[in-house]
């Protein structure tokens, strides 16, 4: 079980109602690329101008000559204008992948989410933070909890879920995986205690059925997770198994019911087939029984039938311990 201490505990933050996801401002790749060309070309016709690159190379004449040779008075301010110009082109580029989002943020606050796919331009004056938002599985470790008979069991879950609200995943709680996971262990300790785990006596209803225990976990962990922008598809118990300490007690309780439904089912068969025989004797005209002599025979018939059928052998052993749902 988890503990209470900050540093294991996930921390969820009151969720303000107009908090939710929308889209980011970004431009398409190619417009950065652009500015970059052009703030390269900018910086070569002012070097031109300022006759800082050489106009011919071992006699070849790369260049025209400059209209006028300026001194370098306001160049390099210039250059560092365009160099600084280009790092912030360089800097925004980013590339957007199916089903990973960018959420962007600001001095703490949202500013959007970015979705697009392909070479990006976002802003570099805002934080970039990538979030997963594809369809994504998760199998619990054995969680420990107890039946309604007080029984300790160890249960595993299989999560189906995906993150649909980037906004609320990552303001409405510190950190939606882990949050989730601690939802699980309480959601399947909620689910457990309300059946036994099973009933060897009534056949009443049990967690044995999967698709019930199945449908309640679904269904609870669905609104748990829906304030943190997590959307929960199915959440199915794949190994239900008694705990250490019980599954050897448990299993014998299984045996010997088994044993006891293997017996009656024998005796049934047996009194089946006297009721049968008595019938068939009578019905024939055979025979001409009043009570003491019908009571003997079928007496009689029990013994030799259930005898004929041999010792109740026993009924096969299931480990109960190992159980799966």
């Amino acid at each position: 079980m988890t503990s209470n201490t900050a540093d294991t505990v996930p921390l969820a933050y009151p969720v303000a109602d107009d908090l939710g996801e929308h889209p980011g401002r970004a431009l398409p790749g190619w417009s950065a690329v652009l500015a970059v060309l052009a703030a390269a070309a900018g910086a070569g016709w002012v070097l031109w101008r300022a006759a800082v690159l050489p106009v011919a190379v071992a006699g070849e004449q790369l260049l025209p000559e400059p209209p006028d040779r300026a001194g370098l008075n306001g160049v390099w301010g210039a250059i560092a204008l365009l160099a600084a110009l280009v790092a912030f082109a360089v800097g925004g580029l980013c590339r957007g992948r199916p089903g990973v989002v960018w959420v962007l943020t600001r001095h703490g606050a949202y500013r959007g989410t970015v979705r697009a796919t392909g070479l990006l331009w976002i802003s570099p004056l805002l934080v970039r933070r990538r979030m997963d938002v594809t369809l994504r599985h998760w199998r619990s470790s054995p969680i420990e909890a107890v039946d309604s008979a007080g029984t300790p069991v160890l249960a595993t879950v299989l999560l189906v879920w995906r993150v649909r609200d980037t906004a609320r995943a990552t303001f409405a709680v510190h950190d939606h995986t882990r949050y989730l996971r601690e939802q699980v262990e309480a959601a399947v300790t909620r689910a457990v205690s309300r059946f036994p785990t099973d009933d060897f006596r009534d056949g009443g209803p049990t967690l044995r059925d999967t698709d019930s225990l199945a449908n309640s976990l679904t269904s609870g962990l669905a609104a748990d997770l829906r304030p943190i922008g997590v959307e929960l598809f199915s959440a199915q118990p794949v190994r239900l198994s008694y705990a250490d300490e019980v599954a050897a007690a448990m299993q014998r309780a299984q045996i010997a019911a088994l044993d006891a439904q293997h017996r009656r089912a024998v005796l049934d068969d047996v009194l089946t087939a006297v009721q049968e025989t008595v019938r068939g004797l009578t019905d024939r005209g055979m025979v001409q029984l009043d009570d003491y002599e019908r009571k003997a025979l079928v007496k009689d018939l029990t013994v030799a039938f259930y005898t004929a059928r041999g010792p109740v052998t026993e009924a096969p052993h299931k480990d109960v311990s190992r159980q799966s749902a």
